[in-house]
């Protein structure tokens, strides 16, 4: 089985809906949506409402912070573009969509693999995977042999060896070998907000027999996206970081 792993859509329906279909072609059989399905984007229910219909045909979805500030909680720690990005996205969703939020849990476990927002150790605090040590925090509590996250807007990749997490630095469109008595933390990076400088769509595609994956970039009309967001009348800023990717 591949297993398409999609994390921090926020709310873009363009760059949703571009990875599902390249996902499609590159024969995922399942998906895996690693939270902050909305917030800052202009189409939260829209991707709620998509995403949705791959939970009832067996998605796996976790809650990311963002989730959480659409449902009410947060909000009011970020800063102020993402404060007022929470604000209007609660604003747009109905009893459907804050039910479907509240439904989802903050960790999945599917066999040995782990998929979470943030970092598996204390989930609910949100916690950023910048570095290896904060890898092996995550790693630690867990024995699954793979652990998917987001959260931090760029594709990642740590693994164990000799007792020490390392990091390791992917190349879109080429597959690696996840196999042997390492263990691995991939972080998918953002299909809806990349923040590397590439404004490509990002996400991960992972084989289970074959236990390879492949982080992908996923070029999609992100000037449609940034229209909506200032005709939405979110802040400018979150427009432009679409056309950047930053």
């Amino acid at each position: 089985m591949k297993i398409a792993v999609l994390s921090d859509i926020h709310g873009n329906l363009e760059a949703l809906r571009a990875c599902l279909a390249h996902a499609e072609r590159e024969g995922a059989g399942m998906h895996a949506f690693l939270g902050d399905l909305v917030g800052y984007g202009a189409d939260p229910v829209a991707c709620l409402g998509l995403l949705a219909d791959y939970a009832g045909k067996g998605a796996l979805l976790v809650r990311g912070n963002h989730d959480e500030a659409a449902l009410g909680g947060l909000a009011e720690s970020m800063n102020f573009v993402a404060r007022e990005a929470a604000y209007w996205t609660r604003a747009q969703l109905g009893a459907a969509e804050r039910e479907f939020l509240s439904s989802l849990p903050l960790i999945v476990r599917r066999g040995d693999l782990l998929f979470v927002h943030a970092s598996a150790d204390v989930p609910q605090a949100w916690t950023y995977i910048a570095s290896a040590r904060q890898a092996e925090r995550s790693m630690g509590v867990t024995d699954a042999s793979v652990t998917f996250a987001g959260h931090i807007h760029h594709q990642a990749l740590f693994f164990s060896a000799g007792g020490r997490v390392r990091a390791f630095q992917p190349v879109p469109g080429v597959p690696i070998p996840l196999a042997g008595r390492r263990r691995w933390l991939a972080i998918a990076g953002s299909v809806g907000q990349p923040r590397d400088g590439n404004n490509a769509a990002a996400y991960a595609l992972f084989d289970e027999e074959e236990r390879m994956l492949t982080f992908f970039r996923v070029p999609y009309d992100h000037m449609t996206a940034a229209r909506k967001i200032i005709e939405a009348g979110l802040p400018e800023r979150l427009a432009r970081r679409l056309q950047r990717g930053e």
